[in-house]
């Protein structure tokens, strides 16, 4: 079992500069996106930051923890894989709250970040998320949103799962309530699932899922059939006919035999 992959970012269009990253480290089979936030471009920064350190870690590391100083101790629930990956995450944000607090101009960075690692001999994909950047699976016709946002409205929600649609309309919807940067450490949460070949996995910054609806993104991801190039440009181009409002930025991996 394998995969190929495609990703792009494009700053939209009513944005002046793209805050958005994200990384394919075929080595690796990790596939990173992030989407950053703060004034005066710290945003980019951010979201920079968190694919080059989760990308530094990578590197540096192998499964059994080699190589590099773990940001924290193992979680003996978790395969080696999954503490990998958390970790990888976790340090990021380490680096990106120690540059926040010790640089004027970049105060107040944040981003989000969701990152998806294969593994072909246990034919599984590990996903561990902070924020409302979504991993998506497509798979026999049918489209599944993987993730939960980090938002304030589905912190409503769980607390009070009964909210009258009156109210929810009160709630913002574009507020998040966990990104990497804002403390020293951080709450990551973390998904795996067994993958079948045909699978296509789409990561994605908020600026697609915020303007492209889930069955509109089935359809492009499905028309796209095994072209994952295709699939990418064409979520984006989406995106952007349909207001391009922010930055929209998608990772497309399709698994094979």
């Amino acid at each position: 079992m394998n995969f190929i992959a495609a990703g792009l970012s494009d700053v939209g269009l009513q944005r002046e500069h793209n805050e958005d990253s994200y990384c394919i480290l075929s080595e690796h089979r990790l596939f990173v996106v992030a989407d950053g936030m703060g004034g005066h471009r710290a945003g980019d920064v951010a979201s920079h930051m968190a694919t080059k350190e989760i990308t530094a870690f990578f590197d540096a590391t192998s499964v059994d923890g080699d190589g590099a100083e773990w940001p924290a101790e193992e979680d003996s629930r978790l395969t080696p894989e999954q503490n990998r990956l958390v970790s990888a995450v976790k340090l990021a944000n380490q680096r990106i709250f120690q540059a926040s607090v010790g640089n004027r101009s970049v105060q107040g960075m944040g981003t989000t970040v969701v990152g998806a690692l294969f593994n072909r001999d246990e034919r599984k994909i590990h996903v561990a998320h902070v924020g409302d950047s979504r991993a998506y699976r497509v798979r026999a016709g049918d489209i599944a949103q993987l993730t939960r946002d980090h938002s304030l409205l589905n912190d409503y929600l769980l607390v009070m799962p009964n909210l009258t649609d009156a109210q929810r309309e009160r709630l913002p919807t574009n507020v998040i309530t966990r990104a990497l940067g804002m403390q020293d450490s951080v709450p990551v949460d973390l998904l795996f699932e067994d993958v079948e070949p045909g699978d296509v996995y789409v990561l994605c910054s908020d600026g697609l899922n915020g303007m492209v609806s889930d069955d509109r993104i089935l359809d492009i991801v499905h028309n796209a059939g095994a072209d994952v190039e295709t699939a990418a440009k064409g979520l984006v181009a989406q995106a952007n006919q349909n207001g391009g409002e922010d930055n929209t930025t998608v990772v497309v991996v399709r698994i094979t035999e």
